[in-house]
């Protein structure tokens, strides 16, 4: 298997430490607001790549992080008037729904920036003691970029290029109130508190982590010194990556990561997702419009260091393929279930290998660098065959390994072969007559449990002056 290292800018045979472990750092979000269609790329992508390495056999420690503790957590806990705690558990919870819909599966560990500080305090201390880091008079604690002598590896940034075009952050330093620092390139690993923020007690002052050493501690305490690959989008290759790069090979001594990956961008309509361009959408705004999984479809029809355009039409053209992959397994499941046909003991010898042509063809670009656009082109083959080889007077031993054939592929890439259950009216309402006798009785818990019960049935909920009205997704 071959993957494209951001490092070495080149694809490499991906060898692992253990020959049958492998160790895996993913990049979460920071999580003060719903996840939006650009988080979930990389969730998307690299769950798929994990899924296939234990396919091949690997046991995989998987650790994504959520990032707990930041300026923008601080400043929504401001603006709602609580603490910043309730604002990052909110999210956090929000952000496994909408996993969860994208039928992303929970990593080994998801560690918390908050409850690692005793971890961070110690590196940081280590990296003062071998001269790669330095506190000035306020308490802020400064990494020397140029210290690290491969600093600029992974990006392949030249801080001695990067001087000359500089002037302007140089200027930002002075106002900023960073012109203790001893080069401008110097990043910080902790800063003093301010007034109405959290903070932690420190040798240095009271604060909190800079956001690059909260990876690195993360990932050296649930992986290890070395580990085998770190992933995440290519926005962070530069600083974030390059920062933890410098930040855990200058404390444990050793190479971080033997392999980097990263995927490319999203756009909306061939232009970058914005705010203030009222093109930025959350995975649960696209949820009121398509089940979860056609956005995971759409998300794996390209590869993951392509550009990836996001509009309606590759949309609609992602659902209605990924209603071929499922109408095919609906109509194995119906065959199988109200065949007629032969049910020998034994499959004969050129039934035996049905399918095992497209599984190859999935596999080989699987093994070139997470290709799942090239896997899905096989899928559809193999849905052809099917549709072409099953029908009623088919054995039982066949249908059964078509299916299997099918069901294993679209397990790999995340893709669930079963169709949601479609719901009653009457139900409907009683759902939302209960839930109203909830709000009445102010148990907002109970309320809130059942709009989230609806949404999972693709149930949209408005509350209106008239009252609460509803219609499917």
């Amino acid at each position: 298997m071959k993957i494209y290292n951001t490092l070495t800018r080149r694809k490499e045979e991906l060898v692992p430490q253990d020959p049958k472990k492998l160790t895996m750092y993913v990049c979460g979000p920071t999580v003060y607001n719903l996840i939006h269609i650009g988080n979930a790329r990389p969730m998307i992508v690299f769950d798929t790549f994990r899924r296939y390495l234990e396919y091949k056999g690997y046991e995989v420690n998987y650790v994504s992080n959520f990032t707990d503790v930041d300026d923008k957590i601080i400043n929504k806990a401001k603006e709602e008037g609580v603490p910043s705690e309730v604002i990052s558990t909110r999210y956090i919870e929000e952000c496994k729904k909408d996993m969860e819909g994208m039928n992303i599966r929970p990593a080994t560990t998801h560690p918390l920036a908050t409850q690692e500080i005793d971890g961070m305090i110690e590196m940081i201390s280590q990296l003062i003691e071998k001269g790669y880091a330095y506190a000035v008079e306020d308490g802020t604690v400064y990494f020397r970029v140029r210290k690290f002598p491969e600093y600029g590896k992974l990006s392949h940034k030249n801080l001695d290029d990067l001087e000359s075009g500089h002037r302007k952050e140089k200027e930002a330093i002075k106002v900023s109130g960073e012109e203790t620092k001893e080069d401008p390139f110097d990043f910080v690993l902790w800063k003093p508190k301010k007034e109405g923020e959290p903070y932690w007690e420190s040798p240095w002052c009271e604060g909190r982590p800079g956001w690059h050493i909260e990876c690195s501690v993360m990932a050296r305490k649930y992986l290890g010194d070395e580990i085998d690959i770190h992933a995440g989008g290519e926005d962070l290759i530069f600083p974030h990556h390059e920062n933890e790069i410098a930040q855990s090979e200058a404390a444990n001594g050793v190479q971080f990561s033997k392999y980097w990956m990263h995927n490319a961008f999203l756009n909306i309509d061939g232009e970058k997702m914005s705010k203030s361009k009222g093109n930025f959408f959350t995975v649960r705004d696209i949820s009121q419009h398509y089940d979860l999984q056609v956005l995971r479809f759409f998300m794996l029809s390209a590869h993951y260091r392509s550009p990836l355009n996001f509009s309606d039409e590759l949309m609609e053209s992602a659902k209605n393929g990924l209603d071929r992959i499922v109408n095919t397994a609906e109509n194995l499941d119906y065959i199988l279930n109200n065949s007629t046909g032969r049910s020998e003991t034994f499959l004969p010898d050129e039934d035996q290998d049905f399918g095992s042509e497209y599984v190859k063809k999935f596999e080989e670009p699987m093994d070139d660098d997470c290709n799942t656009a090239d896997a899905i082109a096989a899928v559809f083959e193999l849905v052809r065959a099917i549709n072409s080889a099953v029908n009623e007077s088919s054995s039982f031993q066949f249908i059964a390994l078509a299916k299997d054939r099918l069901q294993v592929l679209c397990e790999i890439l995340g893709i669930k072969t079963e169709r949601k259950k479609e719901v009653l009216d009457s139900d409907i309402e009683a759902l939302i007559e209960e839930r109203q006798a909830a709000r009445k009785a102010k148990n907002f818990a109970r309320a809130d449990e059942i709009r989230d019960m609806l949404a999972s049935m693709d149930i949209i909920l408005e509350d209106t002056r008239e009252g609460v009205k509803w219609h499917r997704k």
